[in-house]
């Protein structure tokens, strides 16, 4: 009853206990760190590594193709795919991962949308939400930019237009690739993201 009452008490105060703690906090991949590994199936069944990459400059997409953002980048601007094969040439690995719980209910759905787009790059299923977990991926888009050195670069919005509506918006990922892949400084390393959320299991 007293450990009752001591949980209740601290919950009214605004405290976080330790057990309550434990249960929502997530070591999320910081920037100057090493990107964490994962393997994940793409739609396809095929099973995609992190660690299958190493020394290549890797892009992390979140995504989920019911959200209006991604629909917008992807679907109507088309310029994640045009990203995507600009640094292909230059051994870019791209892959977008969906941590929505329902992903694997909405399988055909996702297929349809990767074909009618022309996605090319894999897209892999994280319907437990642990990846997403592990980066802290909050929004739909959310871009992640690993070095080849496998450290995190970068992590933030896509681009710089919110409203969808700039003619010349600035493309955060592609200046950053365009910057490793040049033995550059980054240009930046994170900034603020927007889109819908991420529909992690509850």
């Amino acid at each position: 009853m007293l450990n009752r009452i001591l949980i209740c008490t601290t919950a009214a105060l605004g405290l976080i206990c330790g057990p309550a703690m434990a249960q929502h906090d997530h070591a999320h991949a910081a920037i100057g760190q090493a990107a964490p590994d994962f393997s994940l199936k793409s739609v396809d069944g095929k099973k995609v590594s992190l660690a299958d990459f190493k020394g290549k400059i890797v892009v992390l997409e979140w995504t989920n193709h019911t959200c209006p953002y991604v629909k917008r980048y992807v679907a109507k601007k088309k310029v994640m795919q045009k990203t995507a094969r600009h640094f292909a040439r230059e051994n870019v690995v791209w892959l977008a991962i969906d941590s929505s719980h329902y992903c694997m209910e909405k399988l055909d759905g996702i297929k349809t949308f990767v074909s009618e787009n022309k996605v090319t790059y894999p897209v892999l299923l994280d319907p437990e939400g642990k990846v997403g977990h592990q980066y802290g991926a909050k929004t739909t888009p959310h871009m992640f930019v690993i070095d080849q050195a496998g450290i995190l670069a970068y992590q933030g919005s896509f681009d710089d237009d919110k409203s969808g509506d700039a003619k010349n918006p600035r493309n955060y990922v592609h200046e950053v690739v365009d910057a490793l892949v040049n033995g550059s400084t980054v240009p930046v390393s994170k900034t603020r993201t927007f889109g819908c959320s991420v529909k992690y299991k509850q």
